[in-house]
């Protein structure tokens, strides 16, 4: 299959690796020499402008960073591709923006799936990088086989934006897991208890978690959130706008969330 590929970087460059190894042609924007460059080493074919990396491709795929970018991006995008295709938004961001983009493609017969990871590099070089997927059952199908290479499970989670409303709830839970965590790091200290030796010992416990395995591999909360905390404070930033969105607000969860994305202003 020919797939279109935008956004190869820390996230994406694994996703296009497995793409090839896979079979498919994958046509991948590298802006500059360099990443024209980096993109090749990965198998696939370097093209410089996004336009050109969808064009004739079955599904193409869009792994930048912000949902600025996507709706900044994808507009034009939807605009180059071919009807019958699909468009697959690995971002996690706003599920307004994916259902906008939904009423666009459908107006030039593109389908497209918000499809938010949860998990990292290592866990989509492995295959195994979970995909929570929203669209109508037929975009879905259409771009399964692509994303079945380097994610299992692809969980179709309903109609378009439910992708994101799942990841953005997930997000909200594992940072509000780091952040009770790191309290539970904070009284250890106030028990004398030293915090390596803490979090080694709670992996074997009741308390365990995959927040809290994350951390003790780390060796220490603080270091964890500083690796994790750009990115998670982006991911609960967009909770927080969509809650508003509907009237709500995150107040069970601010204490927790305020300790996991210090390292990331909301």
């Amino acid at each position: 299959m020919r797939v279109g590929f935008v956004g190869a970087g820390r996230m994406g460059a694994p996703m296009v690796r497995r793409l090839v190894e896979a079979g498919h042609q994958v046509h991948a924007v590298g802006r500059d020499a360099e990443k024209r460059d980096a993109v090749a080493e990965l198998g696939a074919i370097a093209v410089p402008t996004a336009a050109e990396a969808v064009r004739d491709a079955e599904v193409t795929i869009v792994c930048v960073f912000t949902d600025d970018q996507v709706r900044e991006l994808c507009p034009e995008l939807i605009e180059a591709m071919h009807p019958g295709s699909v468009l697959v938004l690995h971002t996690t961001g706003s599920p307004s923006t994916a259902e906008a983009l939904a009423q666009r493609g459908a107006a030039r017969g593109v389908g497209v799936v918000d499809a938010p990871v949860s998990g990292g590099p290592h866990d989509i070089a492995a295959g195994t990088v979970t995909v929570f997927a929203g669209g109508d059952e037929d975009a879905v199908a259409r771009a399964r086989s692509v994303l079945e290479c380097y994610a299992d499970p692809v969980l179709h989670v309903g109609p378009i934006g439910s992708g994101e409303r799942v990841k953005l709830v997930n997000n909200t839970l594992f940072a509000a897991q780091i952040g009770l965590v790191a309290e539970g790091v904070r009284l250890g200290g106030q028990l004398g208890v030293d915090e390596a030796t803490l979090l080694t010992a709670l992996t074997h416990g009741s308390a365990g978690s995959r927040a809290l395995s994350g951390i003790a591999a780390t060796g220490s909360a603080d270091a964890f959130i500083a690796r994790v905390g750009e990115f998670i404070g982006k991911d609960v930033a967009v909770v927080r706008r969509t809650v508003a969105e509907l009237g709500s607000d995150l107040r069970p969860f601010d204490d927790l969330l305020e300790v996991t994305s210090g390292a990331a202003p909301h």
